[in-house]
């Protein structure tokens, strides 16, 4: 693909080439196990920003990868978030009944179906990294595991059920979501510059610090959307943080304060990038759609 694109062009292509690679690697919704493949798919395709894919194909791009060499590290960091939405939609989680725009796993293939579904996302995921042929294939494995699990993503998972109904001090939820929703994005741009040449420690360094930034950016945004946004609009719904005393920046911060650091985080994750010229230029335009954006 060309690097000359415009950026609605260039993400454009970039997410309905993630879209095709999962629809490949998941299983055919037929056989002794069709009703979890059908859920699979359900879970995975047809919706979704695919910000965690774009970010991987752009760090790939800024180490000089070939697209075919980040698509299934790219589609690991997709089938894991799609895994974890199964999951934190269930009543025993976040208990909502609309992801995407159409009604949430559980909602349409019962509970029992959504928990083996999000069970078989996340070990599909393991399983197209180390398949991949990349001569770092178990590293980009321990990167994914790690921003998964206790230190990442379900860790973070945690945090937030045990804060419900608290009002936490700006530290403390940035901790969770740095965790939550930051520990995935960082993985992947960091397992998309794996599949290029090696990083400079400086370069290694500038990805880090963009990556932390965006990664908290995104939650922040996240959080006045879902305030400011509609569920037609938004694909969920609504007002749900508020209705369950969840802590957010919003609650924290209040909406224009929220909104004021989202743009800070967006000039973190831009100054980090500064010293990289135009080849960090993909990642530079996704901090901006990160924060500029309104669903």
């Amino acid at each position: 693909m060309r690097d000359d694109l415009a950026w609605p062009v260039w993400s454009r292509e970039r997410q309905r080439r993630i879209e095709h690679v999962l629809e490949r690697a998941l299983p055919p919704a037929h056989g002794p196990a069709a009703r979890l493949a059908e859920a699979m798919r359900y879970a995975t395709l047809g919706g979704g920003k695919r910000v965690r894919a774009l970010l991987a194909y752009a760090a790939g791009e800024f180490a000089g990868a070939n697209p075919d060499d980040v698509d299934a590290v790219a589609a690991g960091v997709e089938l894991v978030h799609a895994y974890s939405l199964v999951h934190d939609d269930l009543p025993c989680m976040d208990d909502d009944a609309m992801r995407r725009g159409k009604p949430t796993c559980h909602v349409a293939f019962g509970e029992a179906t959504a928990l083996l579904a999000g069970d078989a996302l996340q070990t599909l995921a393991f399983a197209m990294v180390a398949d991949a042929a990349l001569p770092a294939a178990a590293r980009a494995c321990s990167i994914l595991a790690h921003a998964s699990g206790v230190a990442g993503m379900a860790g973070g998972q945690a945090i937030d059920l045990l804060a419900v109904g608290r009002t936490l001090p700006l530290a403390e939820l940035e901790t969770m979501h740095r965790c939550k929703t930051g520990a995935l994005i960082r993985a992947a741009v960091e397992l998309g510059a794996l599949c290029g040449r090696p990083l400079t420690s400086a370069e290694a360094q500038s990805l880090a610090e963009y990556a932390a930034a965006a990664g908290l950016a995104f939650q922040v945004v996240d959080d006045v959307l879902d305030v400011e946004g509609s569920s037609a609009t938004l694909g969920k719904t609504a007002g749900k943080d508020a209705a369950s005393n969840k802590p957010t920046y919003v609650a924290v911060l209040g909406l224009d304060e929220a909104r004021g650091y989202a743009a800070t985080l967006r000039e973190q994750a831009l100054a980090a990038l500064a010293a990289c010229g135009t080849r960090a230029r993909r990642l530079v335009e996704l901090a901006d759609w990160i924060t500029l954006r309104t669903h």
